[in-house]
């Protein structure tokens, strides 16, 4: 009995394990069978390269493509390899259909209508930072390329990991054959194979800006120039591997080059220079030139060659010596110079002074910053051959005292109208006023910022020298109190525009009480920042007398609530900017006062008004949506 049960129970377990491999069996046969029909599905994925390329570039509109982009990066990367003639040629051979539809067609005429006023003829694009990447920089190409491509690109930095690369710039020019403006900043992965890929499909470039990108080499400009020859404007800073081959390029083939701005390249010197200003002499008219290592040579050639420059700048050329200015204008080429801006210069004497002002006839405007080998001397001779000069610019050159400036403004030009002084140590008081004062009509916008050597006796001097001022800039003179701007206001027989007095700490409520009194009615900007002794009383005369105020300044003064309160009842007075930064008095009582300043008010600063709490804030953000409010 007991064997033959055993025998029983072993035959259930077989058979049990039989059924079961069974059903493992079935399963395995649909699993297998499903994977059949999987794959037997059709799909574009299966496709390759060759034929998907095929298809894509038969896409019918640029919001396909985009859509056909986002897929995946295989479907981007073909597309960016379509060029813009293959696109063109397959969306034209696939536009004319064999049997019209009526309703097709006036559906398709409606879509083209709604769109006609996005599409714009100068697309233009600016990746900055971590947006940066090949991947964004082929799907905005591929986009843009169903309207005709970017126009305008500008890099600005790269991703840190992800940066933009060749491949990215290879996307733009197969996309955009139009390209005529290009911006590479802070990008350290592209090299010389990128913009030659960019010079052979965009042969209208016109302006290339390279900065900071250590890869990119004498050959990438060389093919720019090879490919380009209707480069307009050319820029390279910081670029270590461009030095003078990449320039000598430039100017054998690019006859049309009208922009030359070189900055920071230690390996461009005097043949560089010499060989692109001589090829181009023709059209080239703005040279800008900052921490190169180049002599009085390459100066020598521009004041040559230099026929149609009108606007000169030189920034940190220590090698440049006082022979390289003075045989720069001796050479007489500099004929239609206009403007000319010198920075950091040792070489600026006063005998290279009075050569620039003989032989540059046309000189409009003139700026110079840290050059301390100017005296007064200098500055005279100057004024008497520059006979059309209308701008004089002084920043740091303290060689120059109020002397020398008042025997300039005898001889000035009568075109003269703008005069700025800025950290000039010898601008201060002098101890004679001269018996006969020059009296210059001409002049209307002067600027003396921070040179603390200058006080009331000084300004009251030029008040009585300039009586047509307009635009008068005092910012940062902390000795001037009422006593010397008073009689600069009183003097001026014309109306006041714009007046400065930021960092004046010694300006008190009389003396903005007499400004806006006399001036109110041509007053359109007033800035009174830092001035701790401006109290509610200023405010008072502001809003009776100022018709035509746009922008008012009143960081930290002390201003309350009751001043804030009378410029928002000045039905008359239409701010746009108004500035309470910093104004310790200012409290939530202001908030609904401000409130009604009006429609015309587009810019609000309440920074650092502590007292404001954030939901008195989004009160008033809520009271002035139209307005653009800091907090």
């Amino acid at each position: 009995m007991f064997c033959r049960g055993g025998g029983v129970l072993v035959q259930q377990k077989k058979r049990s394990l039989v059924a079961a491999s069974a059903v493992a069996a079935a399963d395995c046969v649909v699993r297998v069978a499903k994977r059949q029909r999987q794959r037997q599905q059709p799909s574009l994925d299966a496709l390759p390269d060759e034929c998907l390329f095929e298809v894509l570039r038969r896409l019918p509109g640029g919001r396909e493509r985009g859509a056909s982009a986002c897929v995946s990066r295989r479907w981007l990367g073909l597309l960016c390899s379509i060029r813009a003639s293959e696109l063109n040629q397959a969306t034209a051979a696939a536009a004319a259909p064999s049997l019209p539809d009526l309703n097709e067609e006036f559906v398709m005429e409606e879509e083209e209508e709604e769109e006609s006023p996005v599409v714009d003829p100068c697309v233009e694009r600016v990746l900055e930072g971590k947006e940066a990447t090949d991947v964004r920089l082929a799907a905005m190409a591929v986009v843009a390329g169903s309207r005709r491509g970017l126009e305008k690109l500008a890099v600005r930095g790269s991703h840190p990991t992800r940066g933009v690369t060749d491949q990215g710039l290879l996307a733009v020019a197969r996309g955009s054959p139009n390209l005529c403006s290009l911006a590479l900043w802070d990008v350290p992965l592209v090299t010389d194979a990128g913009l030659a890929e960019i010079a052979a499909g965009c042969p209208s470039l016109e302006r290339l800006d390279v900065t900071r990108c250590p890869l990119i080499t004498d050959k990438g400009l060389a093919a720019v120039a090879h490919s380009c020859p209707n480069l307009l404007s050319l820029t390279v800073e910081s670029c270590s591997g461009v030095g003078n081959d990449g320039l000598r390029a430039i100017g054998r083939s690019c006859s049309k080059l009208q922009a030359l701005n070189i900055k920071n390249c230690v390996r461009i010197g005097d043949q560089g220079i010499s060989s692109l200003v001589c090829s181009a002499t023709a059209s080239l008219n703005k040279i800008r030139l900052q921490g190169l290592s180049i002599t009085d040579a390459s100066l020598a050639v521009i004041g040559y060659y230099g026929k149609a420059v009108t606007d000169l700048t030189l920034v940190r050329l220590p090698a440049v010596a006082e022979r390289g200015f003075w045989v720069m204008a001796n050479a007489a080429g500099l004929q239609n110079l206009r403007c000319m801006s010198v920075t950091s210069c040792p070489g600026v004497t006063n005998l290279a002074l009075a050569a620039i002002a003989k032989f540059c006839p046309s000189l409009r405007q003139l700026s110079f910053r840290k050059c301390g080998h100017m005296t007064d001397a200098g500055v005279k001779t100057f004024t008497e051959s520059a006979r059309l000069l209308e701008s004089l610019q002084l920043e740091e050159c303290n060689g120059v005292s109020l002397v020398g400036i008042l025997d300039f403004l005898v001889n000035c030009s009568p075109k003269f109208r703008t005069l700025s002084l800025v950290k000039c140590m010898g601008i201060k008081d002098i101890c004679s006023t001269p018996a006969q004062l020059p009296l210059c009509k001409s002049l209307q916008f002067l600027t003396i910022k921070d040179c603390p050597g200058f006080t009331d006796a000084s300004l009251a001097v030029v008040g009585m020298v300039c009586p047509y001022l307009e635009q008068v800039d005092l910012s940062g003179l902390h000795e001037v109190t009422d006593h010397g701007l008073l009689p600069l206001i009183n003097s001026s027989e014309g109306g006041l525009v714009k007046v400065d007095l930021s960092g004046c700490k010694n300006i008190t409520d009389a003396a903005v009480s007499t400004l806006v009194k006399g001036h109110g009615k041509s007053l359109k900007q007033v800035s009174l920042e830092g001035c701790s002794k401006i109290t509610d009383a200023s405010l008072f005369a502001i809003s009776e007398n100022c018709t035509e105020l746009a922008e008012l300044d009143l960081s930290k003064c002390m201003v309350s609530d009751n001043g804030v309160a009378t410029l928002a009842s000045a039905k008359h007075l239409k701010l746009r900017v108004l500035s309470l930064s910093g104004c310790s008095k200012v409290t939530p009582k202001s908030v609904s006062f401000l409130g009604n300043m009006g429609q015309s008010l587009e810019g609000l600063n309440l920074q650092f008004c502590n007292m404001i709490g954030n939901h008195n804030i989004a009160s008033l953000e809520k009271q002035l949506w139209w307005c653009d409010i800091l907090a």
